[in-house]
C-alpha cells in the first residue's frame, strides 16, 4: 500500500530538520524496514513536507514502531522541529492524505 503524509517544519528549524534527516540512526531505518516499510521519501517545499510511504500494512507498521524506544526518541526530536505533527502512534494510522487522481 502506498500511503502520502503531510508535515510542516518550522521556519526556523530547516535546516536542523533536514540535517537530522542526514542522520537517521541506523536502528530507526531497521526498526522502520522490519516493521513492513519498503520505501520512504520526503520531499520538502519551503515549510510544507510531503511523505510517500509504501509498506504491506500501514496500521501494522505504526504499530510496530508505536513503543520502541529509538522510534520514541526520534518522534519527540522531530515534535520539536515540525508545526504539524503527524500521529505516528498506532492511533494516527487513518492520517493518510486521500487519492484524489493516480495516472492510470
Amino acid at each position: 500500500m502506498r500511503v502520502a503524509l503531510h508535515t510542516k517544519v518550522r521556519a526556523d528549524r530547516v535546516e536542523e530538520y533536514e540535517a537530522a534527516h542526514r542522520e537517521v540512526p541506523a536502528e530507526l531505518v531497521a526498526a522502520i524496514r522490519a516493521a513492513g516499510a519498503e520505501r520512504w521519501t520526503i520531499w520538502r517545499s519551503g515549510t510544507d513536507l510531503f511523505h510517500v510511504l509504501d509498506c504491506a500494512d500501514y496500521s501494522r507498521l505504526l504499530a510496530a514502531l508505536d513503543r520502541l524506544p529509538v522510534n520514541i526518541a526520534w518522534q519527540a526530536r522531530m515534535g520539536e522541529l515540525l508545526d504539524v505533527v503527524h500521529d505516528y502512534s498506532a492511533e494516527g494510522a487513518d492520517a493518510g492524505l486521500p487519492v484524489v487522481w493516480e495516472l492510470p
